[in-house]
C-alpha cells in the first residue's frame, strides 16, 4: 500500500455529523475512524458539516477530508462538489457516483440498462392523482410491496405492505415526509451485502456477508442495534454462488462508477440474485457490515481506514 509523501504531516478533517437523519450513525462512524487515524500517527480532527468546516476549507487550513457522513447532504455529491471547487483531496466516490447511489431510481435504471438484476419498480409523481398511478402500477406489480424514499439510506421510511388496504395509507405518510417515494416488488431471500473497496485494477471485493435480522428485515433498529442482526460472514452458499454474487457487487460498483469504497446490498432467491441498495459511504461503527466483510478477509479496522484514506489520491472520477 503505498502512502503519499508527507501524508503523516497532512491535517485531516474526519467529518462526520451532518443534518441528515442519520447524523447519530455518521457520529459513531466517523468517532470511531477519527481513533483509527490518530492510533496510526495522522493528524486527524473532527469537523461536523457546518460553517467552522467550510471556513477551514476555504481558508485553506485542511489538506484532506475523510467522508463520514451519511444521508444527505454529504452522501449525495453535494460536499464532493464542495471539495471538487476547493481543490482538497477527499475520501470515497466522486461527485456522479455519489449522487447516483444516493438516488435509489437513478441507480435502478442504469442497472437495467447494465444488465443487472434489480426489483421491479414504479416511481410515484406527487403531483398526479395517487388512484391513477396506483391503476398503473398494478399493471406491473403485485403485492406484497416494498415502500421507499427515493433518497434515504439504513433503511429509514421502508414499509414491507402486504394489505391492498394499508398501501395507499403508507404511501401518503411517506410521501408527506420524504418527497419522492417509489415503490419497489417484494422479493423475499436472503439479505446479503458486498463491501467494495479500492480503485482501478486494485479492487477489492470483500466476502459475502448475509444479514440474519431478528426484525421483518434489516430495519434501522435492526442495523444499529446490538444484537438486533446476526453477521454471518463468509455467507453459506456454495462458491460458485458466492462468486457470482461478487461479480453481480463488482459490476454494480462500476456501472455507476464508485471509486474507494461501496456497500452492496442484494437479495438473494435460490439462484436469483436483486440487487437493491448501493452505499457509497458504508457505516463503519462496532455494528456495521463492512468492517466485519473486511475483517473475515484478514484486513483489520486500521487497515479498513487507511485503505479508504488512500483513495482519496486514486479516484478517477
Amino acid at each position: 500500500m503505498m502512502i503519499p509523501h508527507n501524508l503523516y504531516s497532512r491535517k485531516i478533517a474526519v467529518l462526520l455529523g451532518g443534518r441528515s437523519r442519520e447524523r447519530a450513525v455518521s457520529l459513531r462512524s466517523g468517532r470511531k475512524i477519527l481513533a483509527s487515524l490518530k492510533k496510526q500517527g495522522f493528524r486527524a480532527f473532527p469537523f461536523d458539516l457546518d460553517k467552522k468546516f467550510f471556513r477551514a476549507v476555504l481558508d485553506g487550513k485542511i489538506d484532506l477530508v475523510f467522508i463520514a457522513l451519511h444521508g444527505t447532504p454529504g452522501e449525495d455529491g453535494t460536499v464532493q462538489g464542495f471539495l471538487e471547487i476547493a481543490g482538497i483531496p477527499y475520501t470515497g466516490c466522486g461527485v456522479l457516483a455519489s449522487a447516483l447511489a444516493m438516488d435509489k431510481v437513478a441507480t435502478k435504471k442504469i442497472l437495467l440498462a447494465e444488465g443487472l438484476p434489480t426489483p421491479d419498480f414504479f416511481e410515484f409523481d406527487n403531483y398526479r392523482p395517487l388512484r391513477i398511478q396506483l391503476k398503473e402500477m398494478f399493471t406491473r406489480l403485485d403485492l406484497p410491496l416494498v415502500v421507499k424514499p427515493v433518497t434515504e439510506g439504513s433503511s429509514i421510511g421502508v414499509t414491507i405492505v402486504k394489505d391492498l388496504a394499508k398501501l395507499k395509507k403508507v404511501l401518503k405518510a411517506t410521501m408527506a415526509e420524504f418527497g419522492r417515494v417509489f415503490a419497489e416488488k417484494y422479493i423475499q431471500g436472503r439479505e446479503v451485502t458486498v463491501g467494495v473497496i479500492g480503485s482501478g485494477r486494485a479492487v477489492k471485493v470483500l466476502p459475502v456477508l448475509e444479514l440474519l435480522p431478528k426484525a421483518d428485515f434489516y430495519n434501522y433498529q435492526a442495523k444499529y442495534t446490538q444484537g438486533g442482526t446476526e453477521l454471518v460472514v463468509p455467507a453459506k452458499f456454495s462458491l460458485r454462488l458466492t462468486r457470482k454474487i461478487q461479480m453481480v457487487a463488482l459490476r454494480t460498483f462500476r456501472a455507476l462508477g464508485a471509486d474507494g469504497v461501496s456497500r452492496i446490498d442484494i437479495i438473494v432467491k435460490g439462484e436469483h440474485l436483486y440487487v437493491h441498495d448501493v452505499n457509497t459511504i458504508p457505516g463503519m461503527t462496532d455494528l456495521s457490515d463492512l468492517p466485519a466483510a473486511a475483517a473475515a478477509a484478514g484486513i483489520s479496522y486500521d487497515q479498513l481506514v487507511l485503505e479508504i484514506l488512500l483513495s482519496a489520491f486514486q479516484r478517477r472520477h
